[in-house]
């Protein structure tokens, strides 16, 4: 169990200190910690830093309070369109899907993707039947139905306005997860419901390799939380591996780089969790506050949304 390390998040933004009542808090800090104990038991029994990542968004995918899975936000179409990756730092090997509907578990179709088919991403209709024939779980709309992001989605409907997440405040609802195992492999996975009536098949980061999520064995594995569209632009997980592979900055050093001086310019708020090939954990921020938890090889669960 040397050096073996797990984090995850459910979000980041402007989150208002007097809307987070410490009911509302601990629902939040509950579910960060298991997501991070599910992913902590597969690495502590020997297993692979790919199925840890997995495991821990699956429990945040099935946690409500998340926006991600279960409990997603709405459409403008009042339908619920999920994005997920995955990506292994040993092999380069990728997994994604973008705009799926009615799919459990959307990270396991990215997994399912990246090991049972020749392609990266899938998208929409195909999607679905890919996970169709994998005979992945599905899920009438009900299951995913959360009454405060319909109330939510009723004051937006009609409008060109789109929200960045379920919240009042300016919160980003994606989940992540990255992990180190004991043999030394590092893994990465993303996945969220996206914004609050969005348009037109509108896809952020989450899904795009490089982008929401990335990982190499030799720097790195990074899962993104933030305003989509900046993080694309600026290719946040890749940029951090750039830094390290070819300017030999720490782990540190390229997340504060990327977070605090290249996204803000771009009005890309928001934050990353990473891991580096040693095990050493970053978990940084450009607002108020990321929803988050870790745990290292003594296996102590730490959770925090605020700085």
């Amino acid at each position: 169990m040397n050096n073996i390390s797990i984090a995850v998040h459910g979000g980041a933004g402007t989150i208002p200190h007097a809307d987070m009542t410490p009911a509302k808090e601990k629902q939040y800090r509950d579910g960060l910690e298991l997501a991070v104990r599910r992913g902590y038991a597969v690495l502590a029994s020997g297993g692979t830093a790919l199925d840890a990542v997995q495991a821990a968004v699956i429990a945040l995918e099935d946690c409500q309070h998340f926006n991600a899975g279960k409990g997603a936000v709405f459409t403008a179409d009042g339908t619920h369109e999920l994005d997920a990756s995955v990506m292994c730092g040993r092999t380069r090997g990728a997994g994604a899907v973008a705009g799926v509907r009615n799919v459990k578990n959307p990270i396991v179709l990215a997994r399912r993707i990246k090991d049972n088919s020749p392609h990266v991403l899938l998208s929409g209709r195909g999607a679905f039947e890919f996970a169709y024939q994998q005979k992945l779980e599905l899920e009438d709309d009900a299951y995913f139905f959360d009454q405060f992001r319909y109330d939510q989605w009723q004051q937006t409907k009609g409008t060109d306005v789109y929200l960045l997440d379920h919240s009042d405040g300016k919160k980003f609802g994606t989940v992540g997860a990255v992990a180190r195992d004991a043999h030394g492999d590092l893994a990465a996975a993303t996945s969220t419901g996206g914004m609050t009536n969005k348009k037109f098949g509108r896809i952020g980061d989450s899904p795009i390799i490089g982008s929401g999520t990335y990982a190499n064995n030799s720097t790195c594995a990074i899962s993104c939380t933030g305003h989509g569209e900046p993080f694309l632009r600026a290719v946040v997980a890749h940029d951090v591996h750039c830094l390290m592979d070819y300017k030999g900055l720490s782990l540190a050093e390229a997340v504060r780089i990327v977070v605090h001086e290249k996204l803000p310019p771009m009005d890309g708020d928001g934050g990353l969790i990473a891991v580096d090939h040693d095990g050493n954990l970053v978990l940084d921020f450009n607002c108020s506050g990321m929803y988050r938890g870790h745990a290292l090889a003594d296996g102590v669960v730490h959770s925090a949304i605020f700085k």
